[in-house]
């Protein structure tokens, strides 16, 4: 039986996170490496600092009532809710991730602020006008039906709150369309990673624009984070991941092995890290 794809994201996320939190700790995104990606930092500060300069970009001084869309075993979720002293409320399709994620708010004194909850963010479970600041930090991907992802975002924000966005592209494709090698390279990385596909930041850009946002500010940062996957590339085999990868199955082996479809995807300027941010009216 074919698994869909919201089985194949649940299961390659429920055998992988383990793992991930084992070797990288609790931020399961790309770290910042400065504007040109050049500065040389810890790589869990990496992944600090790429929470704060998204903050610092779309000007988000204060938020009361956050959703992260995709929030992993809830890195971006606790830094956010204690960073604000704001209520956050993470979404996953890993019950491994949430479980874990409700555990990590324990020992961190903030569940009283924080729950996690197994849904799909194209059909999330909350009334219109929940959020005052809904936060998707690489998750957009993963999505389906963006456009859908996008109008749902829309829909549980309040009137003048925050939406910001961070997911991976493809390069913009007015002047060029892709390649068949281009799209050759896309449909390894969707089978590895289990994306249905993705498109270009000016596309996410029109949905937003159609779906109603307002201010709408985007940016490409690909450069500030590329060199993060070198540096997951070496962590990988490392004895510790090694034992680590051999205990969690084929599919996180498979993904282990194909680290380097996302180092030249950046490399040849195909792959890219667009950022979103825009309010809701």
């Amino acid at each position: 039986m074919t698994l869909t794809l919201q089985q194949q994201i649940q299961q390659f996320y429920d055998t992988s996170s383990g793992l991930w939190e084992q070797i990288w700790g609790e931020h399961m995104h790309h770290g910042y490496y400065g504007a040109s990606g050049q500065e040389r930092k810890d790589r869990r500060q990496a992944q600090i600092d790429l929470i704060e300069e998204l903050l610092k970009w779309a000007d988000v001084q204060q938020a009361s009532q956050i959703l992260d869309v995709g929030c992993g075993i809830g890195g971006s979720s606790l830094y956010l809710s204690e960073k604000f002293n704001a209520h956050t409320t993470g979404i996953t399709l890993s019950p491994v991730q949430a479980n874990r994620a409700a555990e990590r708010a324990k020992a961190a004194g903030l569940s009283d602020r924080t729950q996690f909850l197994v849904a799909d963010a194209q059909q999330p479970p909350f009334p219109d006008n929940s959020f005052d600041f809904v936060w998707s930090l690489e998750s957009g991907e993963h999505m389906p039906d963006k456009q859908k992802f996008v109008q749902e975002c829309y829909r549980v924000l309040k009137p003048g709150g925050k939406f910001l966005m961070v997911t991976w592209c493809h390069r913009p494709t007015g002047n060029q369309p892709l390649t068949p090698d281009e799209q050759k390279h896309l449909q390894d990385i969707y089978r590895v990673y289990c994306l249905p596909y993705v498109i270009s930041l000016p596309q996410y850009e029109t949905i937003a624009r159609e779906t109603g946002f307002q201010n709408l500010q985007t940016a490409d940062w690909s450069a500030a984070v590329a060199p993060f996957w070198d540096i997951v590339i070496d962590s990988a085999f490392t004895p510790q991941a090694i034992v680590g990868l051999l205990l969690s199955g084929w599919t996180t082996i498979q993904a282990a092995f194909s680290l380097g479809l996302m180092k030249r995807g950046y490399e040849r300027g195909l792959v890219r890290f667009g950022l979103l941010q825009a309010t809701k009216p």
